[in-house]
């Protein structure tokens, strides 16, 4: 999909249904999806399914996000995520509900050749995930005086990344978002460059209404909520729609004061001698000691069957994470740990099997190390 048509008035007026991505077969022609765009997103078993989302609903998260960031016609907004994925998709969007700049890094990402980049387009907002700000913390490289804000999407940029990146001028901004909600969820604001950097809390946009559940699942409602998705059913696809007017998520929050703090999925919680287990608070748990030296997506912890204590944590690690950090971080780990947190010695992988937005792909990472459990 060329991004700059999506800043383009014809786009957004034509009600013929489109796929963000490459969708497998012809869109099914249903009434329902008329004026729908659809993305491809994975469910809580890596099994691809399409979302749609209303034009009507995308322009909704656009304009608030617009207008919590401070967006106005002279500023620019520059795309580097790819525009398949409701994050990228939103850039254009933003940028075209703001009648403002738009820029396009149509080239393979490299943190060297993003600094001239934005200072040639003088772009002032633009998103990225937290791999691509790792690697300008890792080069030392300073922010160009135009760029007013990064919103860090796609996975969890830790406390020590990010501060290191404010203090090279980053203006790097946590965000909570998914594509059932066109984007973005949570931002923290422009006020919040002033401290030092926090994963958390992060402030909810105002045309979001949240709870949680007894078990501090997140429900969400709000105009730029998806219509519904398109299910595999008997050789064809069959559009389900949205019952209700709020969505129940797999995330964990917590909800206070108009803001929510990340808690990690229910579904990456195991059960370990008889104790349950967030999977991703030992991901940040080892992150924290890594103090920034573990690059975000490369490196994940998962679940195998264990005949003994139900379930094995096991780390895993891409080929090109430092060996003797890796070994350090884990002796400071097991030091503290109590036994149903322990860890099993890590595996490194080559060929370390990420997203194209850089998040791990759990599943195949169990599959490779216990192909019985698929």
């Amino acid at each position: 999909m060329d991004a700059f048509f999506l800043t383009c008035q014809a786009f957004w007026d034509d009600r013929t249904p489109v796929a963000a991505g490459r969708f497998p077969e012809e869109i099914p022609a249903c009434p329902e999806l008329r004026g729908h765009v659809l993305f491809e997103t994975s469910g809580t078993a890596d099994t691809p399914q399409w979302i749609a989302l209303a034009k009507m609903a995308l322009l909704a998260s656009a304009a608030a996000v617009n207008r919590h960031l401070e967006v106005t016609p002279t500023s620019c907004w520059g795309l580097v995520l790819p525009p398949h994925h409701v994050g990228g998709f939103g850039v254009a969007a933003r940028a075209f509900a703001a009648g403002c700049g738009f820029r396009s890094f149509d080239r393979r990402w490299s943190a060297c050749a993003f600094v001239p980049w934005i200072t040639e387009n003088q772009v002032t907002h633009t998103s990225l995930v937290p791999t691509q700000v790792h690697d300008l913390v890792t080069a030392g490289l300073h922010a160009p005086a135009s760029l007013r804000a990064i919103v860090v999407g796609g996975g969890r940029l830790d406390e020590a990344t990010g501060r290191m990146a404010r203090a090279l001028g980053w203006p790097v901004l946590a965000s909570y978002g998914m594509t059932e909600a066109a984007s973005q969820i949570a931002t923290q604001g422009l006020d919040s460059l002033t401290n030092l950097y926090q994963p958390a809390p992060i402030p909810l946009l105002p045309i979001w209404q949240a709870e949680t559940t007894h078990d501090l699942t997140l429900k969400i409602a709000g105009p730029a909520l998806f219509s519904g998705w398109l299910v595999r059913q008997n050789a064809a696809w069959v559009f389900q729609s949205r019952t209700s007017q709020w969505h129940q998520t797999h995330d964990r929050v917590a909800l206070e004061n108009g803001c929510l703090t990340p808690l990690g999925r229910a579904d990456m919680r195991v059960k370990v001698l008889g104790e349950l287990v967030d999977l991703e608070s030992i991901e940040r748990d080892l992150a924290a000691l890594a103090d920034g030296g573990f690059p975000p997506g490369r490196f994940a912890v998962v679940a195998v069957p264990d005949a003994r204590t139900e379930h094995a944590l096991v780390p895993v690690f891409d080929g090109s994470v430092d060996a003797a950090l890796i070994a350090a971080v884990l002796a400071r780990y097991a030091d503290q740990a109590p036994g149903f947190r322990r860890l099993r010695p890590p595996v490194i992988l080559a060929h370390f099997p990420t997203s194209p937005l850089g998040k791990p792909r759990r599943a195949e990472m169990v599959a490779a190390l216990h192909p019985s459990s698929t």
